[in-house]
């Protein structure tokens, strides 16, 4: 990144400034360990689907087992397991063992099937997108709760055949959509770029084992048992321990992303149903007919340029030049933005000048009465 010179220095500086405060032959601090919790699909009674014969349960456990063994190399990481045997879990369990361990990480593995020669990688985030091909999967994977002995109790009020009417329980996990997409996004990546598996991309929908953590969380559909070569592959010990390679060494970019400087590519995309991509937050076609400037309106358009695990000053040397910032802070992140005004021209003007500056890959984002709003809805209420 064209920052990295800067944050190079920083970070050293940093480092220089915390060392005056220590004395001599004092111990240095110990790193904060980062915990990851494991969740193999299914289990036990639930064999999950069995597509050409081969069973969900212990291929989602073998990857799960192996992606544990790596990170657990590394002192640093801490790995819990929803399931290290062939048992059932509760979805709500599985929840609770991720937020008990205040986990920074929760992944789930599965294998996906369809009645088609469909093939390729999923990762999946929380939120909604209720395309039809989303629909099934998530009522796929949900439907799990009718196994388990209380789920009248449990899941009361939850109706598996309707995502969209938990989107409401989805507001407390808001704050960390942005992490759960830069982890999906780098395990989408790797399962292409390494293993050359055809990628389906980063979708939204709402599963209920994602429902009950609070921290950022992804679900993996590794791949479809229903189709035969990729079944074979994800059956084989050689496939396991690929997949679960990758998956890894995401967890590992994440980590070094959400501790240091994130980095301004927050363009990442999820997937509609025909897999092509939709920026998050990317403007539709009827945002060019948007181009009043109203200085009355409540809607304000910024430029999100960064983001950061670091409370970085508004200073325009730490963002290239830049001025006329501003920062919020979501759960871990800092958000940086830059620029704030109520016209569509002159937020593109300010992105080009962001783009200009070496930020590629920021993007428009809208404000209502201080509170983050679709960026379509924005651009609609102006055309109005």
């Amino acid at each position: 990144m064209k920052q990295i010179n800067f944050f190079s220095i920083f970070f050293f500086s940093l480092l220089m400034a915390s060392s005056l405060t220590v004395k001599a032959g004092d111990p240095s601090p110990p790193a904060k360990v980062f915990t990851v919790v494991l969740d193999a699909g299914h289990g036990g009674h639930d064999p999950g689907n069995l597509g050409n014969g081969f069973r969900e349960k212990e291929i989602a456990l073998n990857i799960v087992l192996e992606i544990g063994k790596m990170l657990e190399k590394n002192p640093a990481f801490k790995v819990v397991y929803t399931r290290k045997t062939d048992v059932f879990v509760d979805l709500k369990e599985r929840g609770n063992i991720a937020n008990k361990a205040k986990a920074d990480l929760f992944i789930s593995v599965h294998c996906n099937s369809h009645g088609s020669s469909a093939h390729g990688t999923e990762t999946w985030v929380l939120g909604l997108n209720g395309n039809k091909y989303n629909m099934e999967v998530a009522k796929k994977e949900n439907s799990v709760i009718y196994l388990e002995e209380d789920y009248e109790i449990n899941y009361a009020g939850y109706d598996i055949n309707s995502p969209e009417s938990l989107i409401g329980l989805t507001m407390m996990q808001e704050e960390y959509l942005d992490q759960s997409i830069l982890l999906a996004n780098a395990i989408q990546e790797n399962f292409e770029k390494k293993l050359k598996r055809k990628n389906r991309g980063v979708k939204q929908n709402i599963f209920v084992v994602l429902l009950q953590t609070y921290m950022p969380s992804v679900l993996i559909e590794t791949g479809f048992l229903t189709y035969r070569p990729e079944g074979r592959y994800l059956n084989s010990p050689a496939g396991q321990q690929a997949m679960a390679r990758s998956v890894a060494d995401a967890v590992f970019t994440y980590r070094k992303m959400v501790e240091a400087f994130v980095g301004d590519d927050f363009s990442f995309e999820v997937s509609n149903e025909a897999g092509e991509g939709t920026a998050v937050s990317t403007p539709p076609a009827l945002a060019k007919q948007a181009l009043q400037n109203d200085p009355d309106h409540d809607v304000v358009f910024k430029v999100q340029i960064a983001a950061s695990s670091k409370d970085l000053e508004l200073a325009p040397f730490n963002f290239n030049g830049l001025d006329d910032l501003s920062r919020e802070r979501s759960g871990a992140i800092y958000r940086y933005f830059y620029g704030a005004t109520h016209s569509w021209q002159e937020v593109q003007a300010l992105q080009k000048t962001a783009i200009d500056k070496g930020f590629p890959s920021c993007f428009i984002v809208a404000y209502k009465n201080g509170q983050k709003m679709d960026l379509a809805t924005a651009v609609k209420s102006l055309a109005n």
